[in-house]
């Protein structure tokens, strides 16, 4: 199987709880490199990706699977969405003047823009949603949640904890190795019993086994998350041996973006005369994908052509 790229799900068999274990490596890298993003915003974003992709395996779905922070501070607003294909992306909106001043405030303080999220700091006050807009069936689910806690996987649980009532154990790396961004993530859920406490570890009978593999999972260090040379399943041996865990096949994860040149041309097409001129330079309208950083140029003039005619 590929060390990496992929998302597992596995279940640890003796305490019959089930996870899902996320390795992702080049595709990560190569969504971050396409931004010229400072580190802390890199990060950010990276932990996102990753958090997208553990979050959307829970699901069965036709569609797309989007995780969007905002907030009023420096960084407005992070966001990435899989397909139920794997096919993965991210991207992030700041303002440069507020960003620099708030990391200036950090940096004075000396902590470490690597080893630390300030989430409060960045994102400010907001939310965090889950969105599942499945194409086949043509709905749309979508959860929220206040941003809160010190990290992005603080919301998450906090999510888990306040609206779906499970008991939900994550654990996460995010940093760089050779230069390269890596990433890897562990989520753990017990799922409730009938007539049980719906919150596992609270007063059921399964409460032993779930404080047990809290703290096995607590073990894996950074080193192991981001080694691509470490394949899942010699992880989680590592980490649950003793509660017999059963792997199942990996899905593949890829980079891709679904902007292209007609869907970019209608938007303009939808924009007033005005507008179109002003971001006109030398009779040109260029305009850049958010998520890729494509470039998609445009004539002014065939562009005002076509809405006249429309």
């Amino acid at each position: 199987m590929p060390n990496d790229n992929f998302v597992q799900t596995f279940q640890l068999e003796a305490s019959n709880l089930r996870g899902r274990i996320v390795k992702i490596g080049s595709v990560l890298d190569d969504i971050i490199k396409a931004h010229d993003y400072p580190l802390p915003i890199s990060h950010l974003v990276a932990e996102n990706i990753t958090l997208t992709l553990l979050l959307s395996s829970m699901l069965k779905f036709d569609g797309i699977f989007t995780l969007q922070a905002q907030g009023d501070g420096p960084i407005r607003m992070i966001v990435s969405d899989v397909t139920s294909g794997g096919i993965i992306r991210g991207c992030a909106s700041y303002d440069p003047e507020r960003f620099e001043k708030a990391r200036a405030q950090l940096l004075a303080l000396k902590t470490s823009e690597s080893s630390q999220n300030h989430l409060a700091q960045y994102l400010g006050k907001g939310y965090i949603a889950f969105t599942v807009d499945r194409e086949t069936e043509g709905d749309r689910y979508q959860g929220i949640v206040e941003l809160k806690g010190a990290s992005m996987v603080d919301c998450v649980q906090h999510y888990f904890t306040q609206s779906e009532q499970i008991g939900t154990g994550i654990k996460m790396a995010v940093g760089q190795r050779d230069g390269e961004w890596h990433a890897g993530a562990i989520m753990l859920q017990h799922m409730p019993e009938e007539g049980k406490n719906p919150e596992a570890g609270l007063g059921n009978a399964n409460e032993d086994d779930w404080r047990r593999a809290m703290i096995l999972l607590d073990s894996c260090t950074e080193d192991e998350f981001l080694d691509k040379d470490i394949p899942a399943e010699t992880l989680l041996f590592r980490l649950f041996h003793e509660e017999g865990v059963r792997v199942y096949p990996p899905e593949k994860v890829e980079k891709g973006c679904r902007c292209d040149s007609a869907r970019v041309e209608n938007i303009l097409r939808t924009m007033p005369q005005d507008d179109l001129e002003y971001m006109a330079v030398d009779g040109d309208i260029i305009m850049t994908c958010e998520f890729c950083s494509k470039n998609y140029n445009f004539s002014l003039k065939e562009i005002l052509a076509k809405i006249k005619s429309a």
